[in-house]
């Protein structure tokens, strides 16, 4: 299937414990449909002390969401669904919302 959210793409999350945060996506995992975006669905890991990290302690990180929780944002600031269209001889993806094309 297409790709409808890529890394770089900014989303808002629809569902979860951070619903409504908006963040850039840093990582996209197709074959587990999960992303990571910035900033948001954070985790407390705690780690032991090694010679990487003499200090160990509860360190926070980004943990993946599903793509299904999350919805790119259009130029208005909503979120969209995302669609694709033929320009010329390429693929482009679609803002459903606005009809804009969405760059990247």
């Amino acid at each position: 299937m297409a790709a409808k959210i890529k890394k770089g793409d900014r989303v808002v999350v629809l569902a979860g414990k951070d619903k409504g945060k908006q963040g850039a996506v840093t990582q996209v995992l197709p074959k587990e449909n999960r992303v990571l975006v910035q900033g948001v669905n954070l985790v407390q890991r705690h780690t032991k002390a090694t010679q990487a990290d003499p200090q160990g302690g509860i360190k926070s990180k980004e943990a993946t969401l599903h793509v299904s929780n999350v919805a790119l944002v259009d130029s208005n600031g909503k979120p969209t669904r995302v669609g694709f269209k033929i320009e010329g001889d390429k693929k482009v993806r679609v803002a459903k919302t606005t009809g804009e094309v969405i760059n990247g």
